[in-house]
């Protein structure tokens, strides 16, 4: 009968010591296979009625429900102390939940943590390694803190993709920022993981190496690793994420199709470049909602795409009817910068428009 043994890696994560690997998991001498589409497949990552409260009374997390899909990449945006951090932490078991069930790949995280810490591989937000060990030393002892055997071929594979290799026998305190970041990335992925969370993974890192990156992680993606990762970076969820989930003050506001958000939320703007400048919108042009900007020099026209039903073509003809001109025009639709923005700031009106009811209703009650 084997002994189990448990010890904590940098990381915060609780890990079994067993000696032997559970089967299924992707080596280096393993044939890449494309992911099974996620229809049939139950989620790899379920989250329900999940909640945290601190002994300070602050509500990190409100009933959060979420399924994450086998093999998808998944953005959750949300400004500073939203709960993203929160959220990924007490899937990782980093911190406890209030209330709820998690289960990743099947396995519940309270009952039978041994077998959901060794799906999950996180890079955390903050740095925290042996700073005087090697950057070869340290992923192969994250490895085996797992029970993983050793593997210097597919130790060696990660650490050149992360562009690690020639650093493998330099000491993490000699590294820059930017490289002790692919070291933490290094370690995550060292027992092969099947769910890997990236918390801001490219912070304080060079516009190249986030390029790297994102690379890299459409290579686990198309290996079959579901990746979840938080970022200040609206750019970066726009460029990899298959879907978004916004959380913002504890709440879960929404999870939708990248491309149907953004088909869904998005607005398209007309800008005219006017040939002479106007100090206020014509009379004529009230209707369209329009904008002077650059000192009266452009019109600017923002519509629904989906909803516009020859709106252009009229707006057009009623700028030639009152007499203004235009040069040039051009078309733009807003990002997902745009969007995630409207989004939070919508939900924090309505919580101030919520909290000013009810302290009104308190004082009439008084």
């Amino acid at each position: 009968m084997s002994v189990l043994h448990e010890v904590t890696d940098t990381t915060g994560l609780r890990l079994d010591l067993s000696s032997r690997p559970p089967a299924g998991y992707l080596t280096a001498q393993t044939s890449i296979r494309a992911p099974i589409p996620h229809m049939a497949e139950q989620p790899i990552v379920s989250i329900s009625n999940l909640t945290k409260t601190y002994a300070s009374g602050h509500q990190a997390l409100k009933n959060i429900n979420l399924a994450i899909r086998k093999g998808e990449i998944f953005a959750l945006l949300g400004p500073n102390g939203a709960g993203k951090t929160t959220l990924i932490n007490i899937v990782c078991g980093i911190v406890t939940a209030t209330s709820g069930t998690i289960l990743a790949d099947g396995h519940d995280i309270s009952r039978q943590y041994r077998d959901a810490r060794m799906k999950i591989g996180l890079v955390p937000q903050e740095l925290h390694t042996d700073m005087f060990e090697t950057v070869g030393a340290t992923t192969n002892l994250s490895r085996g803190l797992f029970g993983r055997p050793p593997n210097a071929a597919y130790v060696e594979k990660i650490l050149r993709d992360l562009s690690l290799w020639d650093k493998r026998k330099d000491k993490i305190n000699t590294l820059s920022g930017g490289m002790k970041r692919r070291v933490m990335i290094a370690k995550a992925l060292s027992h092969e993981p099947r769910i890997l969370f990236l918390d801001e993974p490219t912070a304080g890192v060079d516009v190249e190496l986030r390029r790297d990156m994102w690379n890299l992680v459409r290579s686990l993606r198309a290996s079959g690793v579901t990746i979840i990762l938080t970022t200040h970076y609206i750019d970066e969820a726009e460029e990899m994420a298959d879907r978004i989930g916004v959380i913002n003050h504890g709440e879960l506001i929404l999870v939708e199709e990248k491309a149907a958000l953004m088909k869904k939320l998005g607005q398209k703007r007309m800008t005219l470049q006017l040939q002479q400048p106007l100090q206020a919108v014509p009379a004529g042009l009230v209707e369209w909602n329009l904008a002077l900007k650059a000192d009266g020099c452009e019109l600017e026209y923002t519509f629904d795409a989906n909803a516009e039903h020859g709106a252009i073509a009229a707006l057009l003809r009623r700028l030639d009817e009152t007499g203004v001109g235009y040069k040039d025009l051009n078309t733009s639709q807003s990002s997902l910068e745009d969007i995630f923005v409207g989004l939070v700031s919508e939900r924090s009106i309505d919580k101030q428009i919520g909290g000013r009811q009810a302290g009104n209703k308190q004082e009439a009650k008084a």
